[in-house]
């Protein structure tokens, strides 16, 4: 019987060759791939895509312009993302702690080891794990892996967990299956959204799915 990485290592290779890289995640900037984290809560990139070119039509995609930026503007800014009034908050937390405790220096706020970074990026207030990790795996370039809904609802389907497991208990299966390495870390998860977006879908899209070989079962519940 395969073990997990063996597992692991072949659903990376079977998505690897039907999707080719993903070039994710997109941004032009560490700062800028952070504002998208926080952004990307709950909403499509698509979306996320249009708030950050209003900032960078205002000229805003800095710490120091944005953390200026009144919370009733820096709300009607990232109104494409939605959630805005609540999303303008939680960028204000990451960017008082970036201003003021990193003195603006973004290099400065990703320093560290991962689980130094991870600690500073829970403590802010909106920042949840997968944020963290997205920021520390995109923005930073340290191996962690992010886990997302397209992640449990593949893991769960392919019987690798059980239902009630938990963000840390996803994370731990692939970090302690796989390399510690940044760049597979990234092309993986870019795969897995990429699988939950055209076929691992709430209802599942089997037939054709470049995992549909491997052992599942659908619950149409996850």
């Amino acid at each position: 019987m395969p073990s997990t990485a063996e597992i692991l290592k072949s659903y990376y290779d079977a998505l690897y060759e039907r999707f080719g890289p993903q070039h994710w995640w997109p941004g032009e900037t560490p700062f800028e791939v952070a504002v998208g984290a926080v952004l990307t809560q709950n909403t499509n990139w698509r979306n996320v895509e249009k708030a950050i070119g209003n900032l960078k039509r205002e000229g805003l995609l800095d710490p120091v312009s944005l953390h200026a930026v009144p919370r009733e503007r820096l709300a009607e800014l990232i109104r494409p993302a939605g959630y805005y009034n609540i999303k303008a908050d939680r960028l204000h937390n990451l960017l008082t702690v970036i201003v003021n405790d990193c003195a603006a220096d973004v290099d400065i706020f990703l320093s560290g080891a991962v689980d130094e970074l991870r600690q500073r990026l829970v403590s802010i207030r909106g920042v949840g794990l997968e944020t963290a990790d997205s920021i520390i795996l995109y923005a930073a370039g340290k191996p962690t892996f992010v886990v997302d809904t397209y992640t449990f609802r593949m893991a769960v389907r392919h019987g690798l967990v059980f239902e009630d497991a938990s963000y840390d208990d996803m994370k731990s299966l692939f970090e302690n299956s796989l390399p510690a390495d940044t760049q597979l870390f990234n092309e993986y998860h870019a795969l897995i959204v990429r699988l939950g977006k055209e076929f691992c879908k709430k209802r599942a899209v089997c037939s054709g799915c470049p995992l549909e070989p491997f052992p599942h079962t659908v619950e149409e519940t996850v």
